[in-house]
């Protein structure tokens, strides 16, 4: 039944589902001033917009056999750019990952131009689908590390990731073995069975990211500077943390002071959200990142540490002094999240979520801002988890 279907109806059909989807986001992304992954993630959908378009071009005019070169860039970008936003959700580093995927693309527009018009409606196919693969595949791994690791709603974009890199893994089997024009190719893997299944995952791709990035929203507001590297609430940015740390812990050592950088993790804030509504989830992140400052010693450094958590510098006297401090923010912390929700209409009472703190201490770990932020990092996760203490003592491997 989907080989008597008209080509040129099924690619409008898919170039309206994906364009629709794509305004959409973009859109969104534009009235949520969206930073980050949302718009990693829009730089995709545009480039899905601009596949769709290319190959409507192709399938109108096939002296414009450019289109084709165009279609297969554009597709590469798109689904680049989705990996890539992965990243950037897991505050990855993107020098060469950008590198890779913006080398694809070319790659794989070039192809195009070096199989000439002679080559037909497949030429430099092979580079598009082997950059597919890899992208499609290194997606649905980036889904399962970092924070997207902690959010369900991932582990659908990463099935997506694995349908999409598992179909073009097959759809380059079959082109190899069977060639383009075969009756396999054409019914499984041909022009129209594609369109059906870009039109599924588009749909999933876009309510996915979606909802990924509205889970940040209660958060968004507390994370612009209002100047010299500070949020409105106080709490420094990540790079100015790391600069200060760096030159604190430069000073410490001279003078062989104890260094101590403690992690505060919070968890559960999606599912806070899902079961009592954004505005107790947005309380409740206003609270701890009130409470983590004001609990904290007054000669410490207070930053943010991604969108779950925030770290904090200080210079102890011993490491006893620093799990005292520790302990401090932790039992500050939960007794003011045990107020959250009382004065909201119907008084649903303390929403408290799960909170790990982790310390870490140059006496162990060593005098290097990145790595004492990593120790009291992965302290406070194994804290999130731990059914004994919340608060953890870190030490470098």
């Amino acid at each position: 039944m989907i080989l008597n279907l008209d080509l040129d109806s099924v690619l409008v059909m898919t170039a309206l589902v994906v364009n629709v989807s794509g305004i959409l986001f973009i859109v969104e992304t534009l009235l949520r001033r969206d930073e980050g992954a949302g718009r990693v993630w829009a730089l995709a959908f545009l480039a899905a917009m601009l596949t769709t378009l290319a190959y409507i071009v192709w399938a109108q005019s096939p002296d414009a056999w450019w289109a084709i070169a165009v279609g297969n860039g554009a597709f590469v970008a798109g689904t680049g750019c989705m990996w890539l936003g992965c990243r950037r959700y897991n505050a990855r580093r993107m020098g060469w990952s950008s590198a890779a995927v913006a080398v694809a693309v070319v790659a794989a527009a070039t192809a195009v131009f070096v199989a000439g018009p002679a080559a037909g409606d497949w030429a430099g196919a092979l580079w598009m689908f082997v950059a597919l693969i890899a992208f499609a595949g290194a997606g649905a791994v980036e889904c399962l590390r970092g924070e997207l690791r902690e959010s369900r709603t991932a582990w659908v974009l990463s099935a997506v990731f694995a349908f999409q890199s598992l179909y073009y893994l097959s759809r380059t089997t079959a082109f190899l073995t069977s060639g383009p024009e075969s009756s396999l190719f054409q019914s499984a893997f041909g022009t129209i069975p594609t369109s059906f299944v870009t039109v599924t995952l588009t749909i999933v791709a876009v309510v996915v990211t979606s909802v990924l990035r509205a889970s940040r929203a209660p958060m968004r507001g507390h994370l612009r500077p209002a100047g010299f590297g500070t949020a409105r609430d106080g709490i420094l940015a990540q790079d100015v943390f790391d600069g200060a740390m760096t030159d604190l812990c430069e000073r410490a050592r001279w003078r062989s002071e104890l260094v101590g950088v403690i992690a505060v993790r919070i968890d559960d804030l999606e599912q806070i959200s899902t079961a009592f509504g954004s505005d107790v989830a947005r309380a409740v992140t206003e609270t701890w990142r009130t409470g983590v400052r004001r609990h904290a010693p007054s000669n410490s450094f207070v930053a943010e540490d991604g969108p779950t958590g925030l770290l904090v510098g200080v210079l102890v006297d011993s490491p006893r002094d620093a799990r005292r401090e520790a302990a401090a923010i932790y039992r500050g912390l939960f007794d003011e999240l045990g107020m959250v929700g009382g004065g909201m209409s119907g008084d649903i009472g303390g929403v408290i979520p799960v909170v790990g703190v982790g310390v870490s201490l140059s006496d162990t770990t060593g005098y290097d801002a990145e790595t004492l932020a990593a120790v009291a990092r992965d302290a406070a996760s194994r804290a999130a988890t731990s059914v004994d203490t919340s608060v953890l003592i870190g030490e470098a491997e």
